[in-house]
This record gives structure tokens, sequence and C-alpha cells, in this order.
């Protein structure tokens, strides 16, 4: 009941920052929806980055309940799941039915079938401490993926001397996200909170230092940098999915972007425990844990 428990203020406290800041994450998509909205069309974005966003989400709550008393864990992962639903569903209105028909199948894949086999696992072949245990490291494994999504963009960066898909305020967020949920985790002496979010920090202090390097930088050669761009930017309808785990934070990211500019923004969504937040590229995903 640490993270609850008002005999542990800190903990208490970092945990309630980091759901407002994972929640902040979770809102980022809205101004790409609505452009969604006012068009009628899903033009060249992804929801790939929602649906894994989702996954993480689901993921940390069930961790949250085995564990018990992780309540700070649960509010945000579950602002996550309905935040995430809304976006998918938003995103199946509104895209053309090859892209309807796969982001289908990746729901069924991971959100039914993926998280069904994980659920009925550690609840029948595990008990006890094990239990946690299990679904602890398992939380950990899909959250390290999710950060390990940067070094893309990062080399991407490097390549083309620009950092026009490494938002500062971005990265910035991401960071401060990860550093409040390690604190998190590191009071109530959960080690599966606490150590995804370590690489979290890492990389997003690379990205930092990385953008006031080359914030500045003359970008490549013009026609280099357009190829460059247009590669990246590959319609929904071919899913070239470059899955980068929290709120999957995020981040969770936590936006359908085309693919070029999905590195920026990923576990938004997980910028938080559980949902760390969290992308998928993603350059980054946020998971919210």
């Amino acid at each position: 009941m640490a993270g609850l428990s008002m005999e542990h203020p800190w903990a208490f406290a970092f945990g309630l920052l980091g759901n407002i800041i994972s929640f902040t994450s979770l809102l980022a998509p809205i101004p790409t929806f609505y452009r969604i909205f006012k068009s009628k069309s899903t033009e060249g974005f992804q929801s790939v980055p929602y649906v894994v966003a989702l996954f993480s989400a689901m993921l940390w709550i069930f961790y949250a309940l085995v564990k018990t008393g992780e309540g700070l864990l649960i509010t945000i992962n579950a602002a996550g799941c309905v935040i995430e639903t809304v976006y998918i569903i938003m995103y199946l209105v509104y895209a053309p039915r090859k892209a309807k028909i796969f982001t289908a199948k990746i729901v069924l894949l991971l959100n039914v079938a993926g998280f069904g086999l994980i659920f009925l696992l550690t609840l029948f072949a595990f008990h006890g401490e094990t239990r946690v245990v299990s679904l602890g490291w398992i939380c950990v494994g899909f959250s390290v993926c999710v950060f390990v999504a940067p070094l893309s963009i990062i080399g991407r960066v490097i390549k083309t001397k620009s950092v026009e898909y490494m938002p500062f305020s971005l990265s910035l967020t991401l960071t401060l996200s990860a550093v409040v949920w390690f604190l998190y985790g590191l009071l109530i002496k959960d080690k599966y909170v606490a150590l995804p979010n370590i690489l979290g920090f890492t990389f997003g202090m690379i990205q930092m230092v990385l953008y006031m390097f080359y914030m500045n930088a003359t970008p490549v050669v013009a026609s280099d940098a357009k190829e460059g761009k247009e590669a990246w930017k590959v319609p929904a309808e071919d899913h070239v999915v470059v899955i980068n785990v929290g709120k999957a934070d995020k981040s969770s990211c936590a936006e359908v972007r085309p693919v070029a500019d999905v590195p920026r923004r990923c576990a938004a969504e997980a910028a938080a425990p559980g949902q760390q937040v969290m992308a998928v590229d993603f350059a980054r995903s946020v998971e919210v844990v």
C-alpha cells in the first residue's frame, strides 16, 4: 500500500506527479485526431502506436491488481485504456478498409490473444509471490522493448543533422516522466516499475543533448533530406510497422502519426509506468507506468 499510503508521502507525491505528467502525454494526440475528424480521413497515419499503448496499459493494470495496493498505477493506466480505446475507435471510423482490417487484426492478436495468454499463464501457472515476479518481469521486458526504439530516431538525427522528427518538448516530457516514475518505483521498493525508467531517462537525455547539438546545424543536402523524409512516409495501407513498452507509456507514443512522425511520439504513451507510454518505432512509446 506504499503508493497510496500517507505514511509514505514522498512515494504518494511522485506517484501523483507521474499521473499528471502521463495524463498530459496521453492527451498529446488530440490535435491529430481532430485533424482526422475534420478531414474524415486517416491519411497516412498509423494505428499501431495506440494499439500497443492500450496493451501496455492493460498489462500494468493487471500487474497492479495482482500485486495489490498500487492504486496510482491503476488510475493512470485506466485512463490510458479509455483514451487509447477512443483513439482506436476514431481511427477505425475514418480509416480505409485495408487499414481497418489491419488494425482489427493487431487488436485481436495483441490485446485479446496476447493479453489473454499472459493472463491465463500467470493466473494458473504461477501462485503467490511467484505470480507477481513473473508478471513484473513481463512488464519490464515489454517496457524495455519500447524504450529501445529511440535508437532509430537518434541515428536519423545524426545522419540528417536535423531534429525535425525529435522535438525537444517531447524528449523533455518523456525524460521527466521517466525520472518521476523511477523515483516512485524506488520509494515503494518496486524494481519492476523503477528499472525500465532508467533506460527511458538515459535515452531521453541523449535525445535532448543531440537536440541541443544539432538544433542550429545545417541539414544534409536538400535532395537527400527529402529522400530520407519520403522514405519514412509510408502509407498506412502498407502497414510498415517499426515497433519501439510505457503510460506504452506512451508513451506512452501516444499519438497516431504518419510513420515519418511516429518516432517523435510513442509511449507519450508510456511516459508513465505501465504505459511506458508506451511507442513504436516508435522512436519512443510512453509507457504509462
